[in-house]
């Protein structure tokens, strides 16, 4: 997977924008989507496969567990697909994988742990006009008709109300970009989508690394660079005050804020 290391935040900027500019509608457009991690070394594996790699089968209980106790939360909610995007977004072990249309929102994920700042952070970048490319034909064909490489929730719940339906529609593993309705203001903040594969014994990590996926890169934030970059994501309003509303978000805020960190990770000028 090709690898670009970034030395400051305005170098992280110049990546991220580099070639996006479309002459023909002379607007900064791109179509790529991103993922924020703390640790370069982590894959792209959801917390489903890391909570419960002992038994994959897990997943039918928590998602009947979550609809149960949630139920004040979720019962008017129709859609399998918006359930589990409200679910991920509240920590559960899904099989999803959290993606973002914003890289600076990416950024904030990969540098918002301050006890990992003793540790190269990463941004994935992925092209999603690769997605259409591996889907089965009556998904790719979708796609194709709406012009557009994101499925909704609608577009989903037409082809398949669940994931046991997903799988049936390929015996060849395979997985889609989704974005849910912004039923959170989580969910809006976070300019939210999901990756979610149709098989639970294949990651996301196992599908690209098959197919060898040239449309993704990793953009590498060294340790040294980390409160730089968190700092003035601050001063952009990209922070936990915008990312988690609420009480839990402004008192993450605060913590880090004051936080003494500049004489462990602060750079000298």
């Amino acid at each position: 997977m090709r690898e670009v290391v970034i030395h400051s935040f305005e170098e992280l900027q110049d990546v991220i924008f580099r070639d996006c500019y479309d002459e023909k509608t002379m607007r900064y457009r791109n179509n790529y989507v991103y993922r924020g991690v703390v640790d370069k070394d982590y894959k792209l594996i959801s917390k489903l496969n890391r909570v419960c790699s002992h038994n994959l089968h897990l997943e039918e209980a928590i998602m009947r567990s979550f609809r149960k106790y949630g139920y004040a939360d979720v019962k008017d909610i129709g859609s399998f697909w918006q359930i589990a995007a409200m679910g991920q977004h509240y920590s559960l072990p899904t099989r999803l994988l959290d993606w973002t249309y914003s890289p600076l929102v990416a950024a904030h994920f990969a540098t918002e742990d301050y006890e990992g700042y003793d540790r190269d952070g990463v941004i994935y970048c992925f092209d999603l006009n690769e997605v259409q490319k591996q889907l089965p034909a009556v998904l790719r064909q979708e796609l194709i008709e709406k012009e557009t490489e994101v499925f909704t929730i609608n577009m989903l719940d037409r082809h398949m109300k669940d994931y046991h339906e997903m799988q049936a529609l390929s015996e060849k593993p395979y997985f889609l970009f989704y974005e849910p309705a912004s039923g959170s203001d989580r969910m809006a903040n976070q300019y939210a989508l999901f990756a979610v594969c149709s098989d639970t014994r294949y990651t996301l990590q196992d599908l690209i690394d098959v197919e060898e996926h040239k449309s993704l890169y990793r953009i590498i934030l060294p340790k040294e660079v980390k409160l730089e970059i968190r700092d003035k994501l601050d001063y952009i309003n990209i922070s936990e005050r915008l990312i988690y509303p609420g009480l839990d978000g402004i008192c993450r805020w605060i913590t880090r804020r004051y936080a003494d960190l500049g004489p462990v990770y602060g750079r000298k000028k």
